[in-house]
């Protein structure tokens, strides 16, 4: 209980506890408002690339809300911008930095690695690496992500080298391995609706003469 002091008002000790109630509104105010921008412009974004069944109309209108919920966010101000950085990174530290765009029925795109085996009767079968285990096959997932990013092209080969060695220990008629590596994309709603399923865009490809590696 707050009592009066000697030169000390009473409703001073009122006014204190005022002040943190405030701050938590303000906080509360601002944490929910980069919430629903963070929403906002997921959600205008696949109505303005048509991945939503709403008219063609909209999508000029749903561009001009992408972005001005974008700016709400700071990502029109320059890459260096204490705005955007200090955004960004209380976004990240919420976990609130994604909206209902990143799960279902949003499917991203995801990394393949396809060999193509060239047998020595001229023979051409099709292979993806191989693994034993959920965990493995999560770690080769994690693996192909990393190898799309320009920052580990100097482990590329090497890496895609090792494991087209594994596929050719069990397939000892094989004289060459094509390894082709690209991005899948899942269906968007006009493709399904077209029949089509969807698609693969090869990013980079090496070629392996498999005899020559066991010769030397």
């Amino acid at each position: 209980m707050c009592t009066a002091i000697s030169n000390f008002p009473a409703n001073a000790c009122g006014e204190n506890v005022m002040i943190p109630k405030r701050v938590y509104a303000a906080w509360f105010v601002i944490h929910f408002l980069l919430i629903t921008a963070v929403c906002l412009a997921g959600l205008f974004s696949l109505v303005a690339e048509r991945a939503t069944i709403l008219p063609s109309a909209l999508d000029a209108h749903a561009r001009t809300a992408e972005l001005l919920a974008a700016s709400l966010l700071g990502k029109h101000a320059a890459s260096s911008s204490p705005v955007r950085r200090s955004i960004a990174t209380y976004l990240h530290a919420a976990g609130i930095q994604s909206g209902y765009t990143f799960f279902a029925p949003n499917i991203p795109g995801y990394h393949k690695l396809i060999f193509e085996l060239i047998h020595d009767d001229g023979r051409i079968d099709y292979e993806s690496a191989h693994f034993k285990g959920k965990a493995a096959a999560l770690r080769l997932d994690s693996l192909l992500a990393r190898l799309g990013d320009n920052r580990y092209e100097p482990l590329r080969e090497v890496v895609v080298k090792m494991l087209a060695l594994s596929i050719w220990r069990e397939h000892a008629d094989v004289k060459k391995i094509r390894a082709t590596f690209g991005l899948v994309t899942p269906a968007s709603i006009s493709d399904f609706e077209q029949h089509k399923g969807e698609s693969f865009e090869p990013i980079f490809s090496y070629d392996f003469s498999l005899r020559d590696e066991q010769n030397q």
